[in-house]
């Protein structure tokens, strides 16, 4: 999960009785494994004093910033949405690299064309 992400900023009140979002998150982010699929990713906790809601703020690696409400969101939602997201920046990366325009865009008509399956039918390999 953090091999996709650059920082995450956790800010919580210990005291606030919704803090477990949170707390899932931040133990997550310092498993072993997490950790050692970026060790740059920056880990940083803010514990706060005021009746500020608890809150996840991470720093995808192209420099996009997403905040996440910890009261309402589960941490494994979050981290789900990170892995979502962590895809589709290797996949634009992917092509990049391979010298070709991101988006890709699919024309429409491209769209509705018939595809044909890739495995053959039962029928067919009976006949042969």
């Amino acid at each position: 999960m953090l091999k996709f992400l650059s920082k995450v900023k956790i800010e919580f009140n210990a005291l606030d009785p919704r803090v477990a979002s949170c707390m899932e998150f931040l133990a997550q982010c310092n498993a072993r494994k997490a950790k050692e699929s970026n060790p740059a990713c920056q880990v940083l906790v803010k514990r706060r004093t005021d009746d500020f809601p608890p809150q996840i703020t991470v720093t995808f690696v192209n420099g996009v910033e997403e905040a996440f409400d910890a009261t309402s969101t589960p941490a494994q939602a979050i981290r789900t949405m990170i892995l979502e997201k962590g895809q589709l920046l290797e996949t634009e990366q992917m092509f990049r690299e391979a010298g070709e325009k991101w988006p890709v865009i699919i024309p429409e008509e491209e769209l509705h064309q018939f595809a044909p399956g890739t495995k053959p039918r039962k029928a067919e390999e009976k006949k042969q």
